[in-house]
């Protein structure tokens, strides 16, 4: 068991307390048990594409890629250019695996691609004069993937203007159209929409392939898709929020082989006693309907606690389930241990994972997705790799 640390390697700061107020387990046998889950659904002979963007979803970018290259996955998708530099500078992964950055790049940011052998998502003609000039001046050959917009609107042109763009690509000398790539609006439904965006991204890739005679990575299946889009698995997938334990949504059920990887947890730093009437946090919100015994709980909406779980969820302590009370604060957080409670200052309260309440669960409740409670998950949280 190992935790990361800021702290300097000598001086006042190396003796940090090993007791963390709060922490997020990170379980590497559950990311394997989870990779292993996608291979069943996809088959050996694609590729897996680790997302592992936004701190991997709050799991730590670094550890989740060294972890995930260790199960033979060799390819990672990023947001930009800063989350693949942070890759490349921790060593997390050999310089030869690829990088793709998702986001389209300011023109300044080219060269860094170039440097650090980071794969360029090309979105329109701008973005491609932009980085074929970078890598000319560079005299260097610049690996890029064309984003085609099926139906996302977000980023990329129309399928009817994308095979000028790839064909302008193919025909430049310094870019290497290595893949072609689209993204799904509702890919765990399967209706016509869904199915009119994978049909008009397959015959814009064969119609290119063909024209060109030669094949690129084509991939656009993400976590929904994996489960509810089998014709859309084509080369590579882009397994996101399934490499982290849950399903895309709350309508999708994949069954009890996906593991949370993070389990956020802290530490009972206060007890008391409350007479009946007695209000706790912010508000007035909860008032204690009898006599009661309140804990707080060393973690807030600034660990990643969301406020609107406040008299809605539940923490688990000991193996028993206690419902949260009040507002949740920035820092803390309080919890109804009854009146019969065994449970002490130091004993560990799990907010989510394995032992604990379900980030999807809580999700619903705080009317958000379990991506975002994952990625709330702040740096002040010790993130504690198992």
């Amino acid at each position: 068991m190992t935790a990361d640390s800021n702290a300097s390697p000598s001086g006042p700061l190396s003796q940090l307390p090993l007791e963390h107020l709060s922490e997020a387990l990170i379980s590497s046998a559950h990311l394997a048990c989870n990779v292993k889950k996608i291979r069943d659904l996809i088959g050996k002979e694609r590729k897996i594409m680790g997302v592992v963007k936004a701190n991997a979803y709050g799991h730590d970018a670094p550890y989740i890629a060294g972890c995930l290259e260790k199960l033979g996955v060799s390819d990672f998708g990023v947001a930009n250019i800063d989350e693949a530099l942070q890759l490349r500078q921790t060593k997390a992964i050999c310089d030869n695996s690829r990088i793709l950055a998702f986001c389209s790049p300011l023109d300044s940011h080219i060269p860094f691609y170039l440097r650090h052998n980071v794969t360029m998502t090309v979105t329109d003609f701008r973005t491609m004069h932009a980085a074929a000039a970078a890598a000319k001046a560079a005299n260097r050959l610049l690996n890029v993937h064309v984003k085609v917009d099926t139906g996302m609107g977000r980023l990329g042109l129309p399928p009817e203007k994308a095979m000028e763009l790839l064909s302008s690509i193919e025909e430049n000398d310094h870019l290497q159209l290595e893949g072609v790539y689209t993204h799904f609006a509702q890919s765990t439904i399967s209706d016509d929409f869904t199915r009119r965006q994978t049909d008009c991204f397959r015959h814009l890739c064969s119609e290119f392939e063909h024209r060109f005679r030669r094949s690129v990575i084509k991939h656009a299946a993400g976590s929904g898709a994996i489960i509810c889009q089998k014709n859309a698995h084509l080369d590579m997938v882009r397994p996101g929020i399934m490499l982290y334990g849950y399903p895309p949504d709350s309508t999708t059920t994949i069954g009890p082989e996906l593991k949370p990887v993070m389990q956020f947890q802290a530490k009972i730093i206060f007890i008391k006693e409350v007479a009946p009437g007695t209000s706790i946090s912010y508000n007035r919100t909860w008032i204690a309907p009898e006599k009661r015994t309140i804990a707080t709980i060393s973690a807030g909406y600034a660990d990643g606690y969301h406020r609107r779980l406040s008299n809605r969820s539940s923490v688990t302590i000991n193996g028993r389930s206690y419902p949260q009370a009040g507002t949740v604060t920035m820092d803390q957080t309080m919890v109804d241990l009854g009146n019969a409670s065994r449970a002490a200052v130091g004993d560990t309260a799990v907010l989510f994972g394995w032992d604990g309440p379900s980030a999807a669960d809580l999700a619903d409740m705080a009317g958000t997705i379990s991506y975002e409670l994952l990625c709330a998950v702040s740096a002040r949280v010790t993130r504690v790799f198992i």
